[in-house]
């Protein structure tokens, strides 16, 4: 039998492969794989499901991740994908797999953080499973959220010309991961250097202790706006923006001028010898999110949010993926994000 590697397909291509292969028979599932959440039907709109897993050594080091900030971040990861449905999270679920490095304490101080994240974001933690691990720490959380029928958000339904917006600001937990990164080898070749990490705490909690966004949720809640798409930036605001066009059919076109990058991000970036708009663009694990409204609904955000950057708009030429320059040159939008 023919052999194919992984690294051919990739995780989106392996994600393509697999939901090809899968069938829907029940009625009540409405959407299963290809989104940032399952959707079922409820007795009362529709319930979300989504998953991630995060392994150590490939998407954690435990060398330089408190394991308090490693919890709150799993619970962040899970709920996002609950939020970018335009949902609400509502209970999660956490398995775990360690091995017997760990003491007691540790594994305590692991759940301190997942208790933490569960108050600020309003969740439950309702079960999970644990097991032994010969790789080291394996995390899996499971989310469960709901969300009104009317007011479900896919990645696909954007239509052309609907307007481009983004939460927060972007590429500031690649730089930080950079940082990190640079210090871990410092250490290791010289372990009585002392790290050297002043000046950078705003892109190092992007990347230890992101926010999930559940506060626009509520703003576009109350300001009856519903997006016509949406997806949590995880991977990379390119790949992600390549996922709404190819969704929608459409093309999408983005202003580098526009685009939200925080101060400290410039700084951490320059420092890196980086350039601040290669680490929003193709870095990741930012949790912002990314969605698409229509014209009327923008004077509406305009008046009554501060954290929502218009960076651009839907094209009706599915060919188009631009990233328009200061100079006005139009870039091809190539996404490499985070195959992880």
């Amino acid at each position: 039998m023919e052999r194919t590697e992984l690294n051919i397909l990739g995780e989106f291509g392996l994600i393509d492969r697999i939901a090809s292969q899968s069938q829907i028979h029940n009625p009540t599932t409405i959407k299963g794989i290809g989104d940032d959440a399952a959707v079922v039907v409820a007795d009362h709109g529709y319930q979300l499901l989504s998953s991630e897993l995060l392994i150590e050594g490939v998407h954690f080091d435990l060398g330089y991740v408190p394991l308090k900030h490693l919890g709150y971040k799993v619970v962040v990861a899970g709920i996002s994908d609950i939020l970018a449905m335009n949902g609400t999270p509502k209970q999660i679920t956490i398995n775990i797999g360690l091995s017997n490095r760990f003491s007691v304490e540790a594994i305590d101080e692991l759940y301190a953080g997942i208790f933490a994240a569960c108050e600020d974001y309003e969740v439950e933690l309702v079960g999970g499973d644990t097991t032994s691990s010969r790789s080291g720490l394996i995390l899996s959380i499971s989310a469960i959220g709901t969300v009104e029928t009317e007011k479900i958000t896919y990645r696909k339904g954007a239509n052309a010309n609907d307007i481009i917006c983004v939460t927060g600001d972007l590429g500031g937990a690649y730089l930080g991961l950079q940082i990190l990164e640079r210090e871990k080898k410092v250490f290791l070749e010289a372990p009585e250097a002392q790290p050297v990490l002043t000046g950078h705490e705003y892109v190092l909690q992007r990347q230890l202790k992101p926010d999930a966004r559940l506060d626009i949720i509520k703003q576009l809640r109350e300001l009856n706006i519903v997006p016509t798409s949406m997806i949590d930036v995880s991977d990379g605001l390119a790949s992600e923006l390549r996922h709404l066009a190819a969704e929608s059919g459409l093309g999408v076109r983005v202003f580098e001028e526009q685009i939200p990058i925080h101060q400290k991000s410039y700084l951490a970036a320059t420092e890196l010898k980086l350039g601040p708009f290669t680490a929003a663009l193709n870095g990741g694990e930012d949790y912002e999110l990314l969605f698409t409204i229509r014209q009327e609904d923008y004077q509406k955000i305009l008046d009554h949010t501060t954290d929502i950057s218009f960076i651009g708009f839907m094209s009706s030429d599915p060919t188009e993926a631009f990233f328009i320059t200061k100079q006005n040159e139009a870039v091809p939008l190539t996404a490499q994000g985070w195959e992880k």
